[in-house]
């Protein structure tokens, strides 16, 4: 038996890596991943990505060595994680709406050796590598700025032969960057084996209600820094499917693909849900290959579900809930089980295990609100270089979200708030204090405090309340410029307002509820 197969027999043992070569010896002529006009089979795929692995090891990237990668969808971002995973070494996924100085802070706190980034970031990369020049910048595209290797020229200087390293399960695969409640990004380490068992269950569930092909035609259009779409770019390709990727979310180009290429299956966040049905005429275009619909990064509407239901008539949809520390799915509401419980996040997938508990870590009775906890083969390794999260994440042996949850007698969870103070826009995880610590840097400002307000298209949007200095003069476009300079586009506040002070209880911290209900209802699940 050849070495690679021996280890697949394994499913503790089977790397993320492997998977791809798997499906290069036993399909080698099927399409494994289209983009903008090219269409790699398994073979091609699977031999590009052992190029550009052995051309990290010429250069002396060996077992956890870091790589970081910014950019739009694209071939080169899946082709990247890959070459990374058979190194042995570890992806930094970082979102591309990142400033440069949020882009430093996650490449120095991960200690990346490289950068790999699409053209288009070049500006904010060339700041970065200001600050950082004795990184590895390696740029796709065709205008390659002077401080950066050539992506493509870089990967030809490696080997087509699989890479000899030994790669092991419980091996970190990713550092995946979250928002911390200290205004700092927290890195979760995610190992090939919380990856493998995070397909493991999703599929396993899937395949109650539906016949999961070993030929789906996937569609990514959510971004692929994400741990949700990240995960389901791994389970086609461990189910042998074809990755249809786009660069951006355009409503009618969706649309115009799911025809053109009978796309069998496709993940949209319910922002993007809502951009497709208030955009797009449906009707006119032919959906018959598409039987499978995935949800998540947020909650989907009662009224969005029906909606979709409406539009995409014979679409199985599934309704996934978790968090990037558990790979990232923990409940999924089926179709059969939507009627009557839209509100619900569904059941717990198999292999994670659920409590609800209080904060002494009690199991609450059903009905009852507590903190949902996680254990199982997905948990996530650490949060990287922090040991007092980690502890405190992982308490007693369970992951506890933070999420505060009810469980029904039938064992179906209902979100009731969020995670203390976080706002989700748009699918994006935005915390508070961030801004609030932005906020505080401005000369003008004494006070503030950021709330997330309802937003009809992105769920919820960012307001910050500001109490001036004593005789300063501040306008609300001055505080969302202060804001932009700093932050990520869609941290900023979309909404400000000014007070005299803003309320405290008696051990002197903001009231937020307070000003919930003064300046707009924060999404609930009741």
């Amino acid at each position: 038996m050849h070495d690679q197969d021996a280890r697949l027999v394994n499913m503790w043992q089977l790397s993320l890596g492997e998977i791809l070569a798997r499906n290069a010896r036993k399909m080698p002529n099927r399409e494994a991943v289209v983009f903008e006009g090219r269409r790699y089979s398994y073979r091609e795929f699977d031999t590009r990505t052992n190029m550009l692995a052995n051309a990290m090891i010429d250069r002396g990237y060996d077992k956890g060595t870091k790589v970081a990668q910014v950019m739009f969808n694209c071939s080169e971002l899946v082709e990247g994680y890959l070459a990374v995973a058979k190194v042995g070494g570890i992806s930094v996924p970082l979102n591309f709406r990142l400033t440069a100085g949020e882009i430093l802070y996650q490449l120095e706190n991960s200690e990346s050796k490289a950068l790999l980034f699409g053209e288009e970031f070049t500006p904010v990369v060339e700041e970065v590598s200001a600050e950082a020049p004795d990184l590895d910048y390696i740029c796709i595209g065709s205008t390659i700025p002077a401080f950066a290797m050539a992506y493509e020229d870089f990967l030809s200087r490696g080997s087509e032969d699989y890479p000899n390293v030994a790669i092991y399960d419980d091996d970190p695969a990713f550092i995946m960057y979250t928002s911390g409640t200290t205004g700092k990004p927290k890195g979760a380490v995610l190992t090939h084996k919380n990856q493998i068992m995070n397909v493991v269950n999703t599929l396993m569930e899937a395949s109650k209600e539906v016949q999961w092909q070993d030929h789906e035609r996937i569609q990514f259009v959510a971004p692929l820094f994400h741990e949700a779409a990240l995960a389901l770019a791994i389970a086609t390709l461990f189910q042998n499917g074809t990755m249809f990727i786009l660069r951006f979310f355009e409503p009618e180009k969706l649309m115009k693909q799911i025809e053109n290429e009978a796309i069998t299956a496709t993940f949209m966040p319910p922002v993007m849900s809502t951009f497709v049905l208030n955009t797009v005429d449906v009707a006119k275009y032919d959906t018959s290959s598409l039987r499978i619909l995935l949800s998540g990064a947020a909650i989907l509407p009662t009224e969005t579900r029906r909606q979709l239901g409406e539009a995409f008539p014979n679409v199985k949809l599934f309704d996934v809930f978790g968090q990037t520390e558990m790979s990232p799915v923990t409940t999924i509401l089926k179709p059969s089980h939507a009627t009557g419980r839209t509100a619900s996040v569904g059941q717990a997938v198999v292999n994670v295990e659920i409590r609800v508990v209080d904060e002494d870590d009690n199991d609450v009775p059903v009905g009852e609100v507590g903190e949902i906890v996680y254990r199982g083969p997905t948990v996530m390794k650490e949060y990287y270089k922090n040991p007092e999260a980690t502890a405190e994440a992982l308490r007693g042996g369970w992951f506890h979200s933070g999420d505060m949850v009810r469980m029904d007698e039938e064992g179906f969870y209902y979100v009731v708030d969020r995670k203390k103070d976080m706002i989700i826009s748009g699918g994006e995880n935005i915390y508070p204090a961030e801004i609030e610590d932005v906020l505080y840097r401005n000369p003008k400002i004494l006070e503030a405090a950021v709330i997330g307000v309802f937003d009809e298209v992105w769920g919820e949007a960012v307001m910050a309340i500001v109490v001036p200095k004593p005789d300063e003069t501040l306008t609300k476009g001055e505080v969302i410029t202060w804001c932009g300079k700093h932050l990520a586009g869609y941290k900023k506040p979309k909404y400000v307002e000014f007070m005299e002070a803003l309320p405290r209880n008696a051990a002197m911290k903001v009231v937020k509820g307070e000003l919930r209900s003064a300046y707009g209802k924060s999404i609930r699940y009741e």
